[in-house]
Parts: C-alpha cells; sequence; structure tokens
C-alpha cells in the first residue's frame, strides 16, 4: 500500500469499486477521535467510519442505543479534523433514520453540512429500505449494515452471530438487495455467516464490507478499540486484539501516581527557574528566604 502523501488521493465511491473489480481489499475503520484519525489517515485506510460504538469506549455507554445524535456529532467533527484522504463515514445512531423519510433526510444532512461527513451507514434491514432511500436521493451515499445490529439487539437474542440457517441466511440476502435497491453503494456484513457474505461478494454489484464476517469479502472493517483491548468490557471472538494496551497504560498511570507521592516528578528537567538575579530581587522584594539551594537541582 501507498503511504506516499504527495502521491496520494482521495479516496472515492468510484475509486472503491475499482478496488472491488481489481481485487484489492478495502480497508475500513471504526474512528472516533482525532489522533486515531490522523494516523488511520496517514497509514492509509479507505474508510474512517465514525462508530456510535466509540461512545461506548469514549463516553462509557452499555450499547449504543444510548449514544445520542450530539455525541456521534462530536466524533464526527472531530475525524473531519484528522483526516484528509479516508472517506469520511458516520453510523448513523439510534432513531435518528427510522422514523421518517424526512427525519432520515434531515439528519443525514446535518452530519454532512456540519460534520463534512461524506456518507453514512445505517443499520437496518429491508423495512428501512424506504428511508435510507430517502438520503441516497437527497445525494448522500449510503453504506447498508446487515447482520448484527448492535441497534436491534434484544430482537436478534443478543449478540449472536446470524446467518447459520438456511432461512436467517435468505433473510439477510434479501435485506442485503432491498439496500441495494435502496441505493447504497456498499454493504457491511457484522458477524454473519461466512456463506452469506461470501454470497453476497459474489452476487452484489457492490462492494460487501466483513465485520467478523469471514475474510471473503471485498474489504473488512474493524473497530479501533479492540485492536488494542480498550473496551475491557466485551472483546468479540471475530476481533483481532494487536496488542494489549490496557498493562501499558495501568504501569504508566502507575508509575505516574508512584513518583508524584514521592516527589520525584516534576524533576528538575521539567521545571522552570528564575535567573539567579532575579530570584534574589524577587526575594528581596517579597522577604522570602529560599530554603532551597538551586544549585543542588543543577
Amino acid at each position: 500500500m501507498n503511504t506516499n502523501n504527495e502521491s496520494r488521493r482521495k479516496v472515492t465511491l468510484p475509486g472503491l469499486v475499482k478496488k472491488m473489480q481489481s481485487g484489492e481489499q478495502i480497508v475500513q475503520m471504526a474512528i472516533y477521535d482525532y489522533r486515531s484519525a490522523v494516523i488511520a489517515d496517514r497509514v492509509g485506510i479507505d474508510i474512517l467510519c465514525v462508530s456510535d460504538s466509540g461512545a461506548m469506549a469514549l463516553f462509557g455507554h452499555k450499547s449504543t442505543v444510548t449514544v445520542s445524535f450530539d455525541e456521534v456529532m462530536m466524533m464526527a467533527k472531530a475525524i473531519d479534523r484528522g483526516s484528509q484522504y479516508g472517506l469520511r463515514m458516520v453510523d448513523m445512531p439510534y432513531m435518528s433514520f427510522h422514523v421518517s423519510p424526512e427525519q432520515a433526510v434531515e439528519n443525514a444532512g446535518r452530519f454532512v453540512a456540519e460534520a463534512n461527513a461524506e456518507v453514512m451507514k445505517c443499520e437496518g434491514n429491508q423495512h428501512h429500505a424506504k428511508n435510507i432511500e430517502a438520503i441516497v436521493k437527497a445525494g448522500i451515499p449510503v453504506q447498508g449494515h446487515i447482520g448484527i445490529t448492535p441497534m436491534r439487539i434484544p430482537q436478534l437474542g443478543g449478540f449472536r452471530a446470524q446467518g447459520k440457517t438456511a432461512d436467517e441466511a435468505k433473510a439477510l440476502v434479501d435485506d442485503a438487495w432491498a439496500m441495494v435497491d435502496a441505493g447504497c453503494f456498499s454493504i457491511l456484513c457484522e458477524v454473519t455467516s461466512e456463506e452469506v457474505c461470501q454470497y453476497l461478494t459474489e452476487t452484489l454489484p457492490v462492494p460487501v464490507i466483513s465485520l467478523g464476517a469471514g475474510n471473503k469479502a471485498h474489504g473488512v472493517h474493524i473497530i479501533t478499540c479492540d485492536l488494542f483491548h480498550l473496551y475491557e468490557e466485551h472483546t468479540p471472538r471475530h476481533s483481532k486484539v494487536y496488542v494489549d494496551l490496557i498493562p501499558i497504560i495501568e504501569d504508566v498511570y502507575s508509575q505516574y501516581r508512584d513518583e508524584v507521592c514521592q516527589h520525584v516528578y516534576p524533576g528538575p528537567e521539567h521545571t522552570v527557574y528564575m535567573p539567579q538575579d532575579e530570584r534574589d530581587r524577587f526575594s528581596e522584594m517579597v522577604q522570602w528566604k529560599v530554603g532551597q539551594d538551586r544549585q543542588k537541582f543543577a
């Protein structure tokens, strides 16, 4: 992958189609803070998705259902400030596009106008296709999201893989086609059986992205905090922890705590001192006898 900024081009929808046609993998990540966006953009991530799961890691939500529109907007604005090349996608939060086509267009439009978002991602099934179609017709591209859709966990019976039976698999295929017919430029399969994801990859006219649905798709999506085990409450089976940052962070916090308690930090190298003549004048002005010899810190 070419990560030379001088030769890089902005990721576009036609560019994603070219990747699909050439067999080059599309790399998608859930990104929700400025620094992560800067780094992801620097290394060449194709799609930076402002995921409502980010609010679970950043703000302590127990599920994506309680994440507010304003919290997603805050994250979307941060990603806009930190990215230049990657396609900026916003995962539309719970009940932000479900009520009516008008509501869907208005809220998607707000993410574009206020956070400079380029595309939306909408969880759901064929019953949401009408509202998704309205967003697309308003000129805002949408990635459809099927399979495990966290906004409908109670309805799905919890976090369990979808499409393990023939009936479930056929229903997922119907959901995917309904979203494609609504104009979606891509379909994300979250924790579906590999067979469903592979079938859709081979039959849909748009890129298919796998999130825990095997490696036969046109691309893969992962949630940033899962890469580093930063969301300790749950580590999905399908996510790979590349490095566990929790013990590293704990060690640094503990060192900091101990050095403060032992008067080790801040040390002389972290401290600003007055010039000697100004120090003497200051002592005279306030009649302060300095109890420490500064030369000891030199």
